[in-house]
């Protein structure tokens, strides 16, 4: 038995024909216990996936704010909305595109990294705008921020590594111009 424990960049099965694409919604809730819970059975009722979540308190304690990526038919995307709008302790719930929305996401990779191949591999991460947070004599760690495609890219050329964890966090989003996310 291998004490290895597989990073998120290890080859997952390949995704079902019929979940189309991710929807990301931003929910704005009271700041109580159970409201993720209420909101998660909403989706698993519906047969939606979560596929990233993000939660934290707004500038106000009293209300957090959840981005939620989630996978599922997109006919039934508008009900999900409507349900979780209807759900108690919740102010609003909104889908946010590319167009009205800016969407960042983070990754940690842990990178084992012998002398030969560091240079190599902090090429890569300045290319990414990448940050090195810490940095050992057998391995590194790096931040990197961006869009979906920009974390999945990076990780796409580190993987001929040895890559020993990864940590990414789901997305975060903000409405553009005035409007309230």
């Amino acid at each position: 038995m291998s004490d290895r424990i597989p990073a998120t960049t290890d080859k997952k099965p390949a995704p079902q024909a019929d979940i189309i694409n991710i929807h990301t919604l931003s929910v704005m809730v009271n700041n109580q216990p159970g409201v993720l819970g209420r909101i998660c059975a909403v989706f698993s009722r519906r047969g939606f996936n979560i596929e990233s979540l993000v939660v934290s308190q707004t500038r106000d304690p009293r209300f957090s704010r959840m981005t939620i990526g989630i996978s599922g038919h997109p006919e039934g995307l508008t009900q999900i909305i409507l349900q979780v709008n209807k759900l108690i302790d919740v102010i609003h719930c909104i889908e946010h595109t590319d167009r009205d929305a800016v969407a960042k996401e983070m990754v940690l990779i842990k990178v084992a990294a012998s002398a030969a191949e560091r240079t190599e591999i902090l090429q890569i991460i300045e290319h990414y705008n990448g940050k090195t947070v810490d940095l050992q004599e057998d391995s590194l760690i790096a931040l990197i921020s961006g869009n979906t495609d920009k974390l999945d890219a990076a990780l796409r050329l580190l993987n001929k590594f040895e890559i020993v964890e990864t940590v990414r966090t789901g997305k975060v989003v903000m409405a553009r111009g005035l409007t309230e996310t």
